[in-house]
């Protein structure tokens, strides 16, 4: 149900329009499909969360195979990923992963969810380009 309810962008025109015209908020971008159960999964979390971070976060769902446009320059393989955008610039997050760009996997908590967010909002109004997230996501896969 998380993905009728927020806001779908259906052309990489709206997509840019989203980027571009955001100027106090965290642009928070979800590509994938609406029917891929990590998305369905990921959007229930942001649904939920998205009433919370209206003032300084908006949220926005981009169907990758409706809108290839982006897949390639921002490597969009996987078939759940966020990126988010300050200002038209995209802000990177060091998780531990290694990968900066972009979450291309699932995050546990709501909670989680909401602090990276609050993260990326602090250091992208402060003018950096690369934040460094709340937990730290290297060791997920370890016992």
């Amino acid at each position: 149900m998380g993905s009728v309810m927020l806001q779908h962008l259906p052309s990489a025109w709206h997509v840019d329009q989203a980027i571009l015209g955001e100027e106090s908020r965290i642009v928070l971008l979800r590509f994938g499909s609406d029917a891929e159960p990590s998305c369905m999964e990921m959007d229930e979390k942001l649904y939920k969360i998205a009433d919370a971070v209206k003032e300084w976060a908006v949220i926005y769902v981009v169907d990758n195979r409706q809108v290839p446009d982006f897949n390639a320059m921002y490597e969009i393989y996987d078939p759940c990923t966020i990126m988010f955008f300050w200002r038209n610039k995209h802000m990177q997050v060091d998780f531990g992963t290694g990968n900066n760009n972009k979450i291309n996997f699932p995050i546990g908590t709501k909670q989680e969810l909401v602090d990276i967010l609050e993260a990326v909002y602090r250091g992208a109004s402060k003018g950096k380009g690369l934040v460094v997230s709340p937990k730290d996501y290297s060791t997920k896969w370890a016992y």
